[in-house]
């Protein structure tokens, strides 16, 4: 905590000249069940439905407006996009997609549950797996059940990589390795311009850029959790660094609640 606090105070005197938004997308159907959902494509649920609209409400009460925006090429990702800007009446607003802001690839541990897995295996190795910056889960094989519903979907075909190239399993540190070249090729240009940019992704993408704009050590990123349908707004300066704490808007205790929540998503629990 006092690496961050110097971290912001020797910026405290500079003016914050953009503002960037990051959207973990809302609840998907597994997340409600508790499942590594990761390159599967899942909708909303109808909890993650009212997320994303409950989120466009408020931004659009704070008198936000966006200029562009920008999601992975996940359905759960693009939905909520469409639900946030519907309900600030900024359905116009240009969306931009990339398998780069696609959420980490967990490999074989894809469709299992945290909870089971915990009981199993532990919870600090279930941590591990899901939280650490540079622990890569096992890899997916041809014989994992999701392995062809993931590498025969037409959208890797769009991907500016050949489909054989494309992960099998990541760790955070690779899910910030492949998304720093669109940040730095196509999102921060746009952000120079002066546009208000919102990014609807993942928790681990979003995670992943937050630890290269906040200067985040490889330890305390297992620490950042973001919960579905929140936004995070970033003040940045000239130089792209932030000028103050990032703010997860909305009310503070349901915030903590669902911070809570994902955070115990991977303690050790009987199914039932």
């Amino acid at each position: 905590m006092l690496n961050v606090c110097r971290f912001f105070c020797c910026r405290c005197f500079r003016m914050s000249k953009y503002k960037l938004f990051l959207l973990r997308h809302g609840e998907g159907a597994w997340n409600k069940e508790n499942r590594f959902c990761s390159w599967v494509d899942q909708k909303l649920s109808g909890d993650g439905v009212k997320e994303a609209q409950d989120c466009g409400r408020l931004l659009k009460e704070q008198g936000y407006k966006f200029d562009l925006v920008f999601t992975s090429i996940l359905s759960r990702s693009i939905q909520t996009a469409w639900l946030v800007l519907e309900a600030m009446g900024q359905e116009w607003v240009p969306v931009a997609k990339s398998w780069r802001l696609n959420e980490r690839h967990y490999g074989s541990l894809i469709g299992l549950n945290r909870a089971e897995m915990a009981l199993q295996h532990g919870e600090e190795k279930v941590k591990l797996w899901r939280r650490s910056y540079d622990i890569t889960p096992p890899r997916i094989e041809e014989s994992h059940p999701y392995f062809f519903e993931i590498y025969d979907d037409r959208r890797y075909t769009t991907c500016d990589v050949p489909k054989e190239e494309l992960p099998r399993a990541e760790s955070l540190k690779e899910v910030l390795d492949r998304l720093l070249p669109y940040w730095d090729s196509t999102v921060v240009p746009e952000i120079r311009k002066g546009r208000t940019v919102l990014i609807s992704a993942h928790g681990n993408s979003c995670r992943a850029l937050l630890k290269h704009l906040e200067g985040i050590s490889d330890e305390d990123i297992a620490s950042v959790t973001l919960p579905t349908g929140i936004p995070v707004l970033l003040e940045l300066d000239e130089n792209l660094k932030p000028v103050k704490p990032r703010q997860l808007l909305g009310d503070q205790a349901k915030i903590q609640a669902a911070i809570k929540k994902v955070e115990d998503q991977g303690k050790a629990r009987p199914s039932t």
